[in-house]
C-alpha cells in the first residue's frame, strides 16, 4: 500500500476533463469527461491483480488519502483509476454514484439474491438511498430499515416496499415476518445496529457490510450455525464496475439526492455533512 504524506488535498468521486495526458497514456483523449472513485487505480502487477481482483490490489492508493483528491481544480489520476462519464449524466449528479453508487450496486450485483427475493436495506443516507433505489430496480422485493417513522415517506419514495422503523420494533423480526431476508446491505455505520438486524436473514441469507462502524459487530454463533447464514463486506470495485454502475443509473433514471457547495465554501458543506444535515451527499462545484 503506498504511503501516506502530509499536507493532503482530500476529495473522492471526482468527475472533471482530461486536461493532459502523460507519456504512453492509451485509451483516453484530452477533453474527455471522466471521473475518479475510492480507489485511485490499480498497479496491475501484484498477485491480486493478475488473478484479476483489482478490488483488493495490494499497491493501490485511496484518491485524496495517498495523493491529493478533488478538492481542487486539477488533480492527477492514474489511467488504470479513471471512469468514463456518460453524457447522459450531469457531473454533479455522476460523481456520487462512483463511490456511494457503485458501493451498493456491486453489492447487490453480486449478493446471492434473485429478482422477488426480499432485499433490506439498513440506513437511509449517503448509501442506502441509493441502495433503495438499485435494489427496486433491480427486481428485489425491499425492506428499508432505519431509526424512526420520519424516513417511511422518502424509502417508499425510492422504491422501497416495506418500511421497518427500527426504533418502534425489532427489526430482525419484522424482517422474519416478511420471510426472512436473502440479503441485508448494512449502509449506516453503526455496528451494534447491524448486529440487530443478523436474525432477520433468511436460511443461507448474507449480510453485506457496507458501512464502516467504530465498534465490533456481535453476532450468536447460532444465527450463522443454524440456517448457514453469513456476514461479508464490499469495498466499491474497479474502474470498470463503475462504468456498469453509472450504465445502470442511466438505464434505470437514477441519481442521487444531493447539495451542492461552490469550492470556496468547501468547509461549510463539510460541516453540513459531519452534522448529518446533508441530504444526502455534497458535492463540490468548481468556478464555471
Amino acid at each position: 500500500m503506498p504511503g501516506l504524506a502530509f499536507p493532503r488535498v482530500p476529495g473522492h468521486e471526482v468527475v472533471g476533463k482530461i486536461d493532459a495526458l502523460g507519456g504512453g497514456v492509451k485509451g483516453w483523449k484530452i477533453g474527455q469527461r471522466v471521473g475518479v472513485g475510492f480507489l485511485g487505480g490499480h498497479c496491475g502487477v501484484c498477485a491480486s491483480c493478475r488473478r484479476g481482483d483489482f478490488v483488493n490490489c495490494t499497491d493501490q492508493p485511496v484518491s485524496g488519502v495517498h495523493y491529493d483528491g478533488g478538492y481542487a481544480e486539477s488533480m492527477l489520476a492514474m489511467p488504470s483509476g479513471l471512469v468514463s462519464i456518460p453524457d447522459e449524466l450531469g457531473s454533479a449528479d455522476a460523481a456520487p454514484l462512483l463511490c456511494a453508487g457503485l458501493t451498493t450496486y456491486n453489492a447487490l450485483r453480486h449478493s446471492s439474491a434473485e429478482p422477488g427475493d426480499l432485499v433490506a436495506v439498513q440506513g437511509i443516507g449517503g448509501l442506502g438511498h441509493l441502495g433503495v433505489q438499485f435494489a427496486a430496480r433491480m427486481g428485489f422485493r425491499v425492506a428499508a430499515i432505519a431509526r424512526g417513522s420520519e424516513k417511511e415517506p422518502l424509502a417508499k419514495q425510492l422504491g422501497a416496499h416495506h418500511y421497518i422503523d427500527s426504533k418502534a420494533s425489532d427489526p430482525a423480526a419484522a424482517l422474519q415476518a416478511l420471510g426472512g431476508a436473502k440479503v441485508i446491505v448494512a449502509t449506516a455505520s453503526d455496528s451494534p445496529s447491524m448486529s440487530a438486524l443478523i436474525g432477520g436473514l433468511a436460511p443461507r441469507g448474507r449480510m453485506i457490510v457496507a458501512g464502516a462502524g467504530s465498534s465490533r459487530i456481535e453476532v450468536s454463533p447460532m444465527h450463522l450455525l443454524f440456517g448457514s447464514r453469513g456476514i461479508e463486506g464490499t469495498l466499491t470495485g474497479s474502474a470498470i464496475d463503475n462504468e456498469d454502475t453509472l450504465a445502470f443509473s442511466v438505464l434505470q433514471k437514477i441519481k442521487p439526492m444531493i447539495e451542492t457547495v461552490p469550492l470556496e465554501k468547501t468547509a461549510e458543506g463539510y460541516q453540513r455533512m459531519l452534522s448529518n444535515k446533508a441530504r444526502f451527499r455534497m458535492v463540490i462545484l468548481m468556478n464555471q
